[in-house]
């Protein structure tokens, strides 16, 4: 007997995985090949920082092995948001040539079929890089490493992960605002996640609190990081911060299921 009931959540998005998944495997070589290119162009902003410590012995404050903490836990979080959240991206092409219907449509949960659509395991390729500076980055700190710091650090990727597709998901929504506004929206995410890579006090205080209170990356790894690495705060704020990415990450995937909610139900067709 078919089981005729509808699909949500987690169930329904990996199943969608596993129908995209299966159809990349069917062109291996290219698969191989992307995910390899994936690899080189997520090394490319490695590249860079271990350029500009060529010519420094710390940045704001932080040495190289701490700058690649931040750029490790950073880059982890986001390439598992990427590798999840990043078919969104899609979601503006669909409202404008009237496909979005179908997403309605069908007994699935939409946004379980807009974060899956054209997933590809090339992704991973993402992951490497990120996982490789994260550990050599965690065997050249001279830290001591207490369970609060282990807690600590651990959470601070899996929250990032949070926050990060909580802002996928927010910038899919501003498709239904403006479709053509998918630059806009990669401001919020790919700017996010460079920005993080590096210590917040080389752009300033003011874009710093900015990145603190309005856009909250700074709770990505920032925050957190202070605590591991033994830093105090350069901007003066309170030490409670540093232990407040989970409570934040929770009120920004609320915030971003509420925004796509509304964003669905205010959907009009293109009429297409």
């Amino acid at each position: 007997m078919v089981d005729e009931r509808p699909l949500f959540g987690p169930r329904a998005y990996l199943l969608l995985v596993r129908m995209w998944s299966r159809s990349a495997s069917q062109y291996r070589v290219s698969l191989a090949f992307t995910g390899f290119a994936q690899m080189l162009v997520a090394s490319f902003d490695l590249i860079s920082i271990a350029v500009i410590y060529t010519h420094v012995q710390t940045l704001a404050g932080f040495t190289f092995a701490e700058t690649l903490y931040l750029y490790g836990t950073t880059r982890l979080a986001f390439a598992a948001s990427d590798l999840v959240a990043s078919g969104i991206e899609s979601v503006a092409d669909s409202i404008r040539l009237g496909t979005f219907d179908l997403v309605l449509i069908r007994p699935v949960s939409t946004l379980a079929q807009v974060l899956a659509d054209q997933f590809t395991p090339k992704r991973f390729g993402k992951l490497i890089p990120a996982v490789v500076t994260l550990v050599w980055a965690l065997t050249e700190l001279p830290l001591h490493w207490t369970p609060a710091k282990v807690a600590v650090a651990v959470v601070t990727v899996l929250t990032g992960f949070v926050l990060y597709c909580s802002l996928w998901v927010l910038s899919g929504c501003i498709s239904f605002i403006a479709v053509d506004a998918r630059e806009v929206a990669n401001t919020f995410t790919y700017g996010s996640e460079y920005a993080t890579e590096y210590p917040l006090t080389i752009f300033g205080r003011p874009l710093g609190l900015a990145l603190t209170f309005v856009l909250p990356v700074a709770f990505v790894t920032w925050q957190p990081s202070l605590y591991v690495l033994g830093h105090a705060d350069p901007f003066g704020l309170p030490g409670f911060l540093r232990f407040a990415s989970p409570v934040i990450a929770a009120l920004l995937a609320g915030l971003a299921a509420l925004a796509w909610r509304g964003s669905v139900r205010r959907y009009r067709s293109t009429g297409s």
